[in-house]
């Protein structure tokens, strides 16, 4: 038995679509966009349209750009010789937050998961073996999560790159800023061993 009119019920569905929505969070948007006035109700709608009619992938990297060179491609003071390699398009947020790197990037859209039907094909690999044979790059970071898929991913990765004589490198991992050492699990501390460097 319905307890909302059908219109209510399938924006309460659409909502509980969205990841990491469970139905009463679902329950709670549909009633603010509901109790929206009649002119915020229509900006959302459309920034939601007007979002999926503009946003692309960027031509050299795969990251999401509103047409054309994203910002990262198109400013000539990054290195063009180094390309870090990420899942996701947050994934380049997050490494900028370090304001450590200044190179550029490559956006698979995901990870190699037998599991979910996820195979080479279904990534952005193609035109990052494009890029390596046809630019002059001299460094490829794997900055995949360090899980199972992840690490996987990074492995097949660097069996592709290995012909074209290209550095490839991984993210070290290990302790956390702050972190203690009686919490790490053993595959931490074997990372952080391994990725150790000198003072």
């Amino acid at each position: 038995m319905e307890f909302f009119p059908a219109p209510l019920e399938r924006l309460v569905e659409q909502f509980a679509r969205l990841p990491g929505i469970g139905g009463k969070s679902a329950q709670r948007l549909a009633f603010h966009v509901l109790n929206l006035p009649q002119s915020e109700a229509q900006e959302f709608a459309e920034a939601i349209m007007d979002a999926k009619r503009s946003v692309t992938l960027c031509p050299v990297c795969c990251s999401l750009t509103a047409g054309g060179l994203c910002p990262i491609c198109a400013d000539h003071k990054r290195d063009e010789h180094v390309i870090c390699v990420v899942a996701d398009p947050r994934d380049v947020l997050a490494v900028e937050r370090a304001r450590e790197f200044r190179g550029r990037y490559h956006v698979l859209h995901g990870v190699l998961s037998p599991i979910n039907h996820v195979g080479p094909d279904d990534l952005q690999i193609k035109p990052l073996l494009d890029r390596v044979a046809k630019e002059d790059i001299t460094e490829v970071i794997m900055a995949t999560n360090p899980d199972t898929e992840g690490e996987a991913t990074a492995l097949y990765l660097a069996r592709l790159l290995k012909p074209f004589g290209v550095k490839v490198t991984r993210l070290a991992y290990g302790i956390p800023v702050g972190g203690h050492l009686e919490f790490a699990d053993d595959a931490t501390l074997m990372r952080a061993l391994e990725g150790r460097r000198e003072l």
